[in-house]
């Protein structure tokens, strides 16, 4: 697949850190309720910790209590690339980013959350940089 933003395996190793780099470029996953924006309230824009891109607002932003930042929708249904997951023995929805092709969490379906998607899209806190509303 084609992207955007396209950059050589050691390109993405120099901007990110090693653990960053773990989570976007190698689909690895933070510990549960250690991330930085797991219970953040702050009204802004989530953004694509690799290259920018606006991902998710705060205004869907939901409490899952699932040790991750939880959103119902992304900001742009073409800022996200979902593609089918198989590995751990378990069939799952990846979450990409649609400009770079970082990974950012999984998406789930049907959990029953009260939100107008009936979807969680489970995101990385290392994957998110949070832009804060001006004012």
């Amino acid at each position: 697949m084609a992207y955007e933003v396209e950059k050589t395996d050691e390109q993405w190793r120099a901007e990110l850190s090693p653990a960053e780099y773990e989570v976007l470029r190698r689909a690895g996953t933070e510990p549960a309720f250690r991330g930085e924006y797991t219970d953040t309230k702050t009204a802004g824009v989530y953004g694509c910790r690799a290259c920018g891109a606006e991902l998710f607002r705060s205004t869907e932003k939901f409490e899952s209590h699932c040790g991750w930042p939880s959103f119902f929708d992304p900001k742009d249904s073409s800022a996200v690339e979902l593609l089918e997951d198989r590995t751990h023995g378990m069939v799952r929805t990846e979450v990409r980013c649609a400009r770079c092709g970082s990974h950012l969490g999984h998406v789930f379906e049907g959990e029953g959350y009260p939100t107008p998607t009936d979807q969680r899209y489970c995101i990385n806190s290392i994957s998110l940089r949070l832009e804060p509303e001006a004012g």
